[in-house]
């Protein structure tokens, strides 16, 4: 059994679903994802949107969908009786769903750690009770886990290997049809509905603002889980005879590398940004409860992986209130009227790559799930 509950885990599920079909042969895998997973074979029960959730405030009207996909994942459980469950990320969902499927007598494996270095440190104890292994993809998790007496290895961080542009730079402009003297932004508001619905208003008010001064133009990277009308109505509404912006959607990517800096929502995408060594300004909004709420929650010195992992301000982070289109423009311009301070940051994104691991943490996460499968290491019980 395989859960993830949103974009990223779906795709660390295919691939690991991928890696495991290969290793073991004729595994049956089923569980919760979406689209990445049901190709790579995965039989989903319930599809990760039903769990798509951000936020505090914001999950209020989403938990009844949420608790009766949770159901549905249970009642499949009981009636296939899988040998072994891996957990991806998704933390409200997974921790809970933990604890049910081990008084169940499953094997409980968690890929890609919670950030519980971050906020509700608490789960460490929830973890340590629930889960049989924790596979963990920053090099600093380990530690963590180890002293708090949870099973643990870490296995890197699979984009290291996933994250590549597949456009050469004339092919890419072709593809846009952007002029490639003309200096690029890219625009990377998030991959749920809520996030853009957040996100999208300052971006577009920042590329306003930047095109009414200088020669200058705009791409957005949408992910697939974006409904492509929803969109083109937001940007119509937004941009109101404006600035033109290339939506791109599968290519995030090729985005980032033939960009000259981007505008990034705080999450996953900040680290495929380091990795390719793109210079960011980090964003992020949420409901004003939720952040009030988040003030008492959060023990961090950044929002942003990239800062974390460098463990200083690398790249410039406008959160909630900071968010705003004429702070945006502001950091951004001054990225495009510095070349040394756009090739320092690139440096600090190079540099941050040593803490994610050398590469193949798919087959690394695969040969760990492999020896939890022996028998000698599986704990069948009555479900």
């Amino acid at each position: 059994m395989t859960v993830a509950g949103e974009r990223s885990g779906d795709v660390y599920g295919a691939r690991l679903a991928a890696a495991l079909k290969d290793q073991l042969g004729g595994v049956e895998m089923f569980g919760c994802g979406g689209e990445a997973m049901r190709s790579a074979g995965v039989e989903t029960t319930v599809d990760a949107h039903e769990f798509a959730m951000v936020g505090i405030t914001e999950v209020i009207s989403g938990l009844p969908r949420a608790y009766r996909a949770f159901r549905r994942l249970l009642a499949e459980a009981d009636r296939r009786r899988p040998r072994l469950v891996v957990l991806i990320d998704s933390p409200s969902l997974n921790i809970r769903l933990a604890e049910r499927l081990k008084k169940r007598g499953v094997t409980v494996v968690y890929f890609v750690s919670p950030q519980i270095w971050a906020w509700k440190r608490w789960r460490l104890g929830q973890l340590k009770n629930r889960i049989d292994k924790m596979l963990c993809i920053f090099d600093f998790e380990e530690e963590i886990y180890r002293k708090a007496g949870v099973e643990v290895e870490y296995v890197g961080h699979p984009l290291v290997d996933a994250v590549h542009a597949d456009l050469t730079r004339e092919a890419f402009f072709q593809r846009t049809g952007l002029d490639p003297d003309t200096p690029t932004i890219a625009l990377l508001p998030g991959s749920r509905r809520i996030e853009l619905s957040f996100n999208l208003p300052a971006m577009i008010d920042a590329a306003a603002r930047l095109a009414g001064k200088r020669a200058v133009q705009f791409t957005m990277a949408v992910a697939p889980t974006i409904d492509s009308a929803w969109l083109d109505g937001q940007l119509g509404r937004l941009r109101a005879g404006g600035p033109t912006i290339r939506a791109v959607v599968g290519a995030t990517y090729d985005v980032l590398r033939h960009a000259d800096a981007a505008v990034v929502a705080s999450g996953t995408a900040t680290v495929e940004a380091a990795l390719l060594q793109c210079p960011m300004v980090v964003v992020y909004r949420v409901a004003a409860t939720t952040a009030f709420f988040a003030r008492f929650m959060v023990d961090v010195p950044f929002y942003s992986m990239v800062n974390l992992l460098a463990r200083k301000p690398v790249v410039k982070e406008l959160i909630q209130a900071d968010f705003t289109g004429p702070r945006v423009a502001e950091e951004v311009e001054y990225l495009l009227d510095n070349p040394g301070a756009r090739q320092e940051m690139k440096m600090e994104l190079a540099a941050i790559r040593s803490h994610l691991g050398p590469g193949g943490a798919i087959q690394r996460a695969a040969d760990a799930v492999a020896r939890m499968l022996q028998p000698s290491q599986v704990r069948v019980g009555a479900i």
